[in-house]
């Protein structure tokens, strides 16, 4: 949506009430839904989940997977309007028990609500820094919005385009670890296409993750975390974290490894979530081959 309209559909629903937010968001989804050609990517990628479903029930599932993504806009929307958001966690005890001394690595993905994950970590603790590594599209528009929301709220942003390939971001990334931050970055996404990759499997199929974050925790020595929000009513959110993924080579050759095994264990969980929260996967591009 084009971070205009988004502002003037805010200020309409602040006026009117959140019912007017609710109504037309569903309805820009559903012309997303009817016009979009990455709907067939949606319908592909749940005929891998559903293999024993037939075409309509995977254009059921896209369509929920569409109508469901405008609660992420609906939630950031009452956030807004001074509507505190309520959360349950489960595994912050490891998490904490590495701020401020080794750091840890987050890995994010686009099965859940990253942005309210952010929001809610920082909320944890006051004394909490957090920095994200995030990808910039051609034309942001709401995703501007949402970068400049969390830096307001005290999350340091790293962003890089598909042509960045400096090593000064991540030397900024490997210093916030050893200061004992957290370090945020997707998994599940390849920006570049020249991004050095580490093949799994997933649903059956082949997919293929970046290799920094599994690079980033070999190299720092810090623990890697999987972490997940998941929406369980309105404005109300469960995150959990999984317990440090181990990257241990026993010798230099063994590093790509021992990396594929932790990027494999981090497709595991991803898919076992998956499988609880299908309409939660908001990742729009071709995932699985």
């Amino acid at each position: 949506m084009n971070g205009l309209w988004y502002k003037l559909l805010v200020r309409t629903a602040g006026l009117c009430g959140s019912w007017i937010f609710i109504i037309v968001s569903r309805i820009i989804a559903t012309g997303y839904f009817l016009f979009s050609r990455r709907v067939t990517e949606s319908s592909r990628f749940y005929a891998a989940l559903y293999p024993e479903r037939g075409k309509l029930y995977h254009l059921w599932c896209t369509f929920n997977q569409y109508q469901n993504f405008t609660t992420i806009h609906f939630d950031r929307f009452l956030a807004g309007q001074s509507k505190s958001t309520t959360f349950t966690s489960q595994g912050w005890e490891e998490l904490e028990a590495v701020i401020g001394c080794q750091g840890g690595i987050l890995l994010m993905s686009h099965l859940g609500n990253w942005e309210m994950a952010a929001t809610l970590l920082n909320q944890q603790r006051d004394d909490l820094k957090l920095l994200l590594y995030m990808g910039v599209k051609e034309k942001e528009g709401v995703e501007r919005m949402q970068k400049d929301n969390l830096r307001r709220s005290g999350v340091t942003i790293i962003t890089t385009d598909q042509d960045d390939n400096s090593p000064f971001s991540a030397l900024e990334g490997i210093r916030f670890l050893q200061s004992g931050g957290l370090v945020s970055m997707a998994g599940d996404i390849v920006w570049r296409s020249n991004q050095r990759k580490v093949r799994v499997t997933f649903l059956g199929h082949d997919a293929y993750l970046p290799e920094a974050p599994f690079i980033f925790a070999l190299l720092s020595g810090a623990p890697l975390f999987v972490f997940f929000a998941f929406r369980i009513g309105k404005n109300r959110y469960h995150f959990t974290l999984s317990n440090p993924i181990p990257i241990q080579p026993e010798s230099r050759q063994d590093r790509s490894k021992s990396i594929s095994q932790a990027a494999q264990q981090y497709a595991d969980l991803l898919e076992k979530s998956l499988r609880k929260h299908p309409f939660e996967w908001y990742h729009f591009d071709r995932f699985i081959y």
